[in-house]
């Protein structure tokens, strides 16, 4: 799964997509999604991971009420945002290791296919190359975060990048309520705090309400996709 074209430099940040093979639908299930929820936070480490050893650690620190073993990560990458789609993974990261990004994906589209294969007895690969764009100014920083936090909006108004926003107050309350994005957690609703490094962007955006008002806006004002410029990856 290595990167195309784009090169990928320590520091700086990168709108990334991760889409399965024939757009197979990986997330069937509520299961899935958590297992992508852990992948994404658990695979982000120089280190070799054991899935299941990682998963017996934790619950056993959960129910005993000790402390995650998270500090012992040495992580390739922040991510800053993320959004699961029935097909495909949106993430905004920034690079800290020298080929971090690519060891992170192939540590994540290998890690959930090996997952996803055994659970739905299913043999192959599961994702096509994943694809990068460069983000560099204040303003691809503030429509890439509404863009992937907006991506949900299909599962409800399938033709809204073509046609545009039929009902502006449905959709902004559905993304409020998505769970499976970092929309939330950017918002002031603790969903999934650990898994992304929020204080950048919260930054960029002018707090945790302009990260809000930026996404409600482009949906109340039915701005058109092609604003958002070339930060798109489909």
């Amino acid at each position: 799964m290595p990167i195309q074209r784009v090169e990928l430099l320590n520091g700086e940040f990168y709108h990334i997509v991760l889409r399965s093979v024939g757009d197979t639908t990986i997330f069937n299930e509520e299961e899935d999604s958590y297992r992508g929820i852990f992948s994404i936070y658990e695979f982000n480490t120089t280190g070799l991971i054991e899935i299941r050893e990682r998963r017996r650690e934790r619950k056993v620190l959960k129910n005993s009420g000790g402390p995650t073993p998270a500090d012992s990560r040495d992580p390739l990458v922040e991510v800053l945002t993320f959004c699961f789609m029935p097909n495909h993974i949106h993430l905004l990261v920034k690079q800290l290791k020298t080929d971090g990004i690519s060891q992170f994906m192939k540590k994540v589209g290998g890690g959930y296919a090996t997952y996803f294969n055994r659970k739905y007895n299913r043999k192959g690969h599961l994702f096509t190359k994943f694809k990068a764009v460069h983000i560099k100014t204040n303003k691809q920083f503030k429509n890439v975060f509404v863009y992937i936090h907006c991506n949900p909006i299909s599962l409800i108004e399938p033709g809204w990048k073509e046609n545009g926003i039929e009902n502006p107050k449905k959709v902004i309350e559905f993304l409020k309520k998505y769970k499976w994005s970092s929309y939330q957690d950017y918002i002031g609703t603790k969903n999934f705090p650990s898994v992304t490094a929020r204080d950048f962007l919260i930054e960029v955006m002018g707090g945790e309400e302009g990260c809000e008002q930026e996404v409600e806006d482009w949906i109340k004002y039915k701005k058109e996709i092609s604003q958002f410029g070339n930060i798109i990856l489909e």
